[in-house]
C-alpha cells in the first residue's frame, strides 16, 4: 500500500515521503514550518496529480 508519512527533521520543520508498497521512498518534499502547510501539500499532490504527464527533459538537444 502506498502511503506519505509526515516527520520533524533535524531543523524542527515538518516534511513528507511519499512511500511504495514495498516501503521504499519514493520521493520526498520540501521542510514546512507548519505542520498544517504539509499537510495541505499532501492533499494538493493527492487532488490535483492523479494525471500528471511526465516531461523527459533529457532527451532536449544541448
Amino acid at each position: 500500500m502506498y502511503k506519505f508519512e509526515v516527520y520533524k527533521d533535524k531543523a524542527g520543520e515538518f516534511r513528507f515521503r511519499f512511500k511504495a508498497s514495498n516501503g521504499e521512498t519514493m520521493f520526498g518534499s520540501e521542510g514546512y514550518k507548519a505542520k498544517a502547510s504539509a499537510l495541505s501539500a499532501i492533499a494538493s499532490i493527492q487532488k490535483n496529480a492523479p494525471d500528471a504527464k511526465v516531461e523527459d527533459l533529457t532527451s532536449a538537444s544541448s
